[in-house]
């Protein structure tokens, strides 16, 4: 099998993506994007950083030719598209489902040999929650897509300019911070790993390995309440901060509210289903097996907050 010319990513608007794109810089690389300002918000990135390799497409997810001519020429595709919170406009059916029905008719009897997509710890087609129902569905369509798919199942992602960084810092600040169920347990992961998996997956597929579809947990080595990740952040910060528990119905009821009354309201019952996911998963069977050394707890809250900075 040759080395495949040209990388595909889709979502390539996103921190993820904008990190791929960087860590990429050596080869041809199409970041693949659904409307113009997140092409704007790749073509300053791109400019900024001084990148060579990337031309940029608006892409109608949802349009199957489309997405076979944005395409075309390229053999590893990573595919970053995926939501958290549906909206009328983007609905979980629409951004998973949907979307992922389009993309398989597009790389079947394409040049695409690989696929990598980023999912979601608790995703699950039988969930009750509609999030990780969808994602669930969208897994087993790319699975069944004829094209050798890694599936990496994450938690929450931490590095960069993004909004979990964001927000961590936010608490990190705070002598008092609220959150719904504050025991449920997360497992963040630092966003370097999630790169360096995604990476070894692409070089693994360039140097002709065949491996066939993988469904993969990937997370940090370390599960904690969500109460002691605010404390252990705020402690890298040399803060303090008293973390307040609310009860998760509590949430679910405002969140119901605010669903009645907005098309587009700022959370919703699915969203605070899939933070309240507890993620405490075994992930170095997965590191060792994709060749990732994880980045300690510490080592990433220090690195994350820093960077949001």
């Amino acid at each position: 099998m040759s080395l495949p010319h040209c990388i595909a990513i889709t979502g390539a608007n996103g921190h993820l993506g904008l990190k791929l794109l960087n860590a990429l810089s050596d080869q041809p690389v199409k970041a693949l994007v659904r409307s113009a300002s997140a092409a704007s918000t790749v073509t300053a990135y791109v400019a900024d950083n001084q990148l060579q390799n990337v031309t940029i497409e608006v892409v109608d997810y949802q349009d199957t030719r489309q997405m076979q001519n944005a395409l075309e020429g390229t053999d590893y595709l990573v595919h970053l598209v995926g939501i958290i919170k549906e909206s009328a406009s983007n609905t979980f059916d629409d951004a998973h489902i949907h979307a992922n029905q389009v993309l398989c008719h597009a790389v079947a009897g394409s040049s695409i040999r690989h696929l990598c997509h980023l999912s979601l710890l608790g995703a699950d087609e039988n969930s009750r929650n509609t999030c990780l129902q969808s994602r669930g569905t969208a897994e087993r369509l790319l699975l069944n897509s004829g094209v050798a798919t890694l599936i990496l199942r994450i938690p929450m992602v931490l590095g960069g300019d993004d909004y979990a960084s964001y927000a961590l810092r936010k608490r990190a600040h705070a002598s008092l911070s609220f959150s719904f169920r504050a025991a449920s347990l997360e497992q963040p992961i630092a966003a370097r790993d999630v790169l360096a998996a995604v990476l070894n997956d692409i070089a693994r597929a360039q140097q002709g390995a065949s491996v066939g579809n993988q469904l993969l947990e990937l997370a940090g080595p370390q599960s904690l309440p969500r109460a002691e990740l605010f404390e252990r952040a705020a402690a890298t910060q040399g803060n303090s901060t008293r973390v307040i528990s609310l009860p998760l119905w509590c949430g679910m009821g405002l969140a119901w509210l605010l669903e009645k009354l907005s098309s587009t309201p700022p959370v919703t019952r699915a969203m605070l289903g899939v933070l309240d996911h507890d993620d405490n998963i075994e992930a170095q069977v997965t590191a060792t097996t994709l060749g990732v050394t994880l980045t300690s707890l510490d080592a990433t809250l220090k690195e994350c907050l820093a960077e949001s900075q």
